[in-house]
C-alpha cells in the first residue's frame, strides 16, 4: 500500500475538479458518516467519491494483529461507501483500504471516527453511553457570572510537578483535573491544581489540545508536546489517559475531567486546530486525496499554517467536517467554548455557521468562541472567500472573538523582538493606543486591531506561545537574566501589567502560572521542551514574592467582577470611557462611567510606568480600591478615601472608585 503521493499534474487536476460547482453538486452529502453503532448492528460509512474500491477490516487489538474480518463496502450514492455488519461490535477496532482513481491503494483509519486505539492508528466502534461517567446526563456548566476570566491549561503541565500533591499515577493525566484536596507536597495547607484555581477566581479553563494528536507516542511519559498536530479530530488523546490501549478509557476520563471542572465552578473551553493536520499524509488525504487541503497553483500543498498543509475550509465537505466536529465536542463532551488556532486560515462563512449553529442549539452567546486572527503565512483560499482575520472582525457576529496582540505588545513589548519593551518595562506608548486597549479596540479605525464590540476582544499578556510575561519582563529589564529571582522592579512591572489588563474591556485571558511569575527560563517556543521546563511550579506558586504576586491577581479578579465599566461587553461599552489624559510622563489615566454599581458611579484607572509623583484627581470623593502593592483595598472594613490629589506609586497602578455624591 502507498501513502500520500504528490504528482503535481495529478494534484492540479484534482484541485480543478474539487473546486468545480459540478463536483460539489454531485457529491456533497449530509448522510451520517463513520461507525454508526447499535446493539444489533453497526453501519460503516465513508465519504470517498473518487475511490474505485473500499474495504473494511476488523481487529481485536487497536494497534497490532491481523484482521479478523475483511469485507468490501458498496457505493451508496453521493460519494458515500457503506456496509452493515450485524452483531454488537462495541469495542472492536477497524480501518479501511481505499483504492483511488489512479489505482493506488492506501490503508487509512476513519476520519469520522469517535474512538481509536493507541496512537490513533486504528479506529474503534464505540457505544458512547458506555463511556459516560456516573451522573454525566445531569452534568451542566455553572451559570454565567458577570465576567469571563480564562485560564489556559496544558493537561500535562497542570499536575506534572512532583510537589503538586497529585498521586504519581495521575500526574499529567485527565484524572488529575478531577481531584479535590491536593496540596503542596500533601501538606494540607497550600492548595494546588483545582482547589488552587477555585481560590484564584478564574471562571473558564481553556484546555490546550486534548483531541488525538501525533507528536507524542501514547504511553511514553517522558515525551512532551503541546499537541497542535491533529490526527483524529473527534477522539481524545490517549497520552493523558491511564490506559491508552482501551479506546473507551480516554473518552470516559476526559468526560470525567469536564464534569469535575463544571462541579468546581468552571466552564471548559477546548483548543481546536482545524487549520492543518499533523502531516499531509492524513486519514483525510488517504480517503480522498487533496480534497480537504488547499493547494498552490502549481499543485503543491499550501502552507499558511507553517506546518506543511492547510485544510480547505471553503470546500463544502471540509466545512461540514469542521462544523460537525465542533458540535460533536459541544454535545458529547459538554464543552462550553472553543479557541480556534490560526483562525485566519478558516473562512468567515464557516465561522459564522459555527456561531449560528451553537446559538441555535444552546442559546445566544452561551458557548464562547474565539481564536487567533492571524496565520503563519498567506494561504490560497478560493476566490471570494474571506479569512477570519483581524480585518473581518467588525463584520462578524459580536460573539466571535479574537486574541488582541495589540494590547499584548503595547503593554510588555513586541512578541517578535525579545529586548523591545512595552509600556510597563521602559518603552513608550501613545495615549490613544492605551485608550483603545481600555475600550477593547472597539470601533478603532486604522490600528493594529479593531473589534465590533469588546465582546470580541480577548485581552491578554501571555499565552502558551512565545515568552511568558515574566520571562519577557526579565529579558527587557535584567541584564543578568535572573528568571528565578523575584527582583522588586520586575515584580512591580508585572503587577502594573496585570492591573492594565484588568482595566481593559473584553475577556481577560491568562496563561496558567502567569500570576506567580511562570518562567520557561527564557525559552520562546517550548512546544517540545521537556515537561520539567513546561510544568507549573507549585512550590513557586506558594513562595514569598511569587505568592504575593498571585494574590495581587486574585484580588484584581474579584474586584473586576464588581465593575460594570469593565464587564460591559456591548457595542455601547466604549462610550463608558469619559476621558483619557496623562498625569505626567510615562503615566496614563482613564475615567470610566461605572453606573449600575451601588458604591462607585465612576472608575478611575491611573497607570504610572515611571517614578512616584503626585497627580490631581477629578472632582469628588474617591475610594482607593487597589494600588501598586494591594488589590484588595476595596474589601477593607475602613476604606481609604482620597480627594483632590493622589500620590502615584513608582511603576504601579491606582484604581479608584468615586463614591456617589
Amino acid at each position: 500500500m502507498q501513502t500520500a503521493t504528490q504528482n503535481p499534474a495529478a494534484a492540479s487536476a484534482r484541485r480543478r475538479m474539487y473546486d468545480s460547482k459540478a463536483f460539489e453538486a454531485q457529491y456533497h452529502t449530509d448522510q451520517p458518516l463513520g461507525a454508526l453503532w447499535t446493539p444489533q448492528a453497526t453501519r460503516f460509512a465513508l465519504w470517498a467519491p473518487t475511490a474505485r474500491r473500499v474495504e473494511l477490516s476488523l481487529y481485536e487489538d487497536g494497534c497490532s494483529g491481523a484482521p479478523q474480518l475483511t469485507t468490501e463496502l458498496a457505493r451508496a450514492g453521493r460519494g458515500v461507501w457503506q456496509v452493515l455488519l450485524e452483531g454488537d461490535l462495541d469495542g472492536r477496532y477497524y480501518d479501511f483500504s481505499v483504492t483511488d482513481s489512479e489505482g493506488v491503494t492506501r490503508r487509512t483509519a476513519d476520519p469520522w471516527a469517535r474512538a481509536c486505539g493507541r496512537d490513533g492508528a486504528r479506529s474503534m466502534v464505540v457505544d458512547l453511553r458506555r463511556t459516560d461517567p456516573e451522573g454525566w446526563q445531569q452534568d451542566a456548566p455553572p451559570a454565567h457570572g458577570t465576567e469571563d476570566i480564562i485560564y489556559e491549561v496544558h493537561v500535562k503541565d497542570f499536575s506534572h510537578d512532583p510537589h503538586s500533591g497529585v498521586p504519581e499515577a495521575l500526574r499529567g493525566k485527565y484524572l488529575a483535573l478531577t481531584l479535590n484536596g491536593t496540596t503542596l507536597d500533601g501538606d494540607g495547607i497550600h492548595p494546588t491544581c483545582i482547589d488552587y484555581l477555585r481560590q484564584l477566581g478564574v471562571t473558564h479553563v481553556q484546555l490546550m489540545p486534548v483531541y488525538d494528536f501525533g507528536s507524542v507516542p501514547e504511553g511514553q511519559g517522558d515525551s512532551y508536546n503541546w499537541g497542535y498536530d491533529p490526527v483524529n479530530y473527534n477522539v481524545p488523546d490517549g497520552w493523558y489517559a491511564t490506559d491508552p490501549d482501551d479506546g473507551a478509557v480516554r473518552i470516559r476520563e476526559l468526560k470525567a475531567a469536564v464534569q469535575a471542572l463544571h462541579r468546581n465552578g468552571f466552564r471548559v473551553v477546548m483548543d481546536v486546530v482545524y487549520n492543518h493536520t499533523y502531516k499531509l499524509d492524513s486519514w483525510l488525504w488517504r480517503t480522498e486525496p487533496w480534497y480537504f487541503y488547499r493547494q498552490n497553483p502549481d499543485g503543491s500543498s499550501a502552507d499558511g499554517s507553517g506546518c506543511g498543509n492547510d485544510l480547505a475550509s471553503e470546500r463544502s465537505m471540509c466545512a461540514r467536517y469542521i462544523l460537525e466536529s465542533v458540535l460533536y465536542w459541544a454535545e458529547e463532551y459538554h464543552m462550553d467554548g472553543f479557541r480556534f488556532d490560526l483562525m485566519a486560515l478558516l473562512d468567515t462563512g464557516l465561522m459564522s455557521r459555527i456561531r449560528t449553529e451553537l446559538d441555535r442549539r444552546y442559546g445566544k452567546g452561551e458557548k464562547i468562541l474565539y481564536g487567533e486572527p492571524w496565520s503563519a503565512h498567506a494561504s490560497p483560499m478560493r476566490r471570494g472567500t474571506v479569512p477570519t482575520g483581524k480585518r473581518a472582525l467588525p463584520t462578524l457576529d459580536e460573539n466571535i472573538g479574537a486574541f488582541c496582540d495589540a494590547t499584548r505588545d503595547l503593554v510588555k513589548g513586541h512578541i517578535l523582538h525579545a529586548e523591545r519593551p512595552g509600556f510597563v518595562n521602559g518603552g513608550s506608548a501613545r495615549l490613544s493606543a492605551l485608550a483603545s486597549a481600555i475600550t477593547g479596540w472597539a470601533g478603532v479605525q486604522g490600528g493594529r486591531f479593531a473589534s465590533r464590540a469588546p465582546s470580541q476582544t480577548i485581552s491578554y499578556l501571555s499565552s502558551h506561545d512565545d515568552w511568558t510575561l515574566w520571562d519577557k519582563l526579565v529579558i527587557t529589564m535584567d541584564p543578568q537574566r535572573g528568571f528565578d529571582q523575584p527582583t522588586p522592579a520586575i515584580l512591580r512591572a508585572n503587577r502594573l501589567a496585570a492591573a492594565f489588563c484588568f482595566g481593559c474591556q473584553g475577556h481577560w485571558f491568562l496563561l496558567a502560572g502567569e500570576e506567580f511569575g511562570r518562567t520557561k527560563q527564557g525559552l520562546q517556543d517550548s512546544f517540545n521542551a521537556p515537561a520539567d521546563l513546561n510544568r507549573l511550579d507549585w512550590t513557586r506558586a506558594w513562595t514569598g514574592p511569587w505568592r504575593q504576586l498571585a494574590e495581587y491577581y486574585q484580588g484584581l479578579m474579584a474586584l473586576r467582577e464588581q465593575l460594570p465599566a469593565l464587564c460591559d461587553k456591548s457595542e455601547a461599552a466604549p462610550r463608558r470611557l469619559l476621558g483619557a489624559w496623562r498625569p505626567g510622563r510615562q503615566c496614563a489615566a482613564f475615567l470610566l462611567d461605572n453606573k449600575a454599581h451601588s458604591h462607585w458611579d465612576q472608575l478611575l484607572l491611573i497607570y504610572n510606568a515611571g517614578r512616584a509623583r503626585p497627580a490631581p484627581l477629578p472632582a469628588g470623593q474617591w475610594q482607593l480600591l487597589a494600588d501598586a502593592d494591594s488589590s484588595t483595598l476595596w474589601a477593607e472594613a475602613q476604606p481609604t478615601l482620597l480627594q483632590d490629589q493622589a500620590e502615584l506609586p513608582e511603576s504601579g497602578a491606582l484604581i479608584l472608585g468615586r463614591l456617589h455624591p
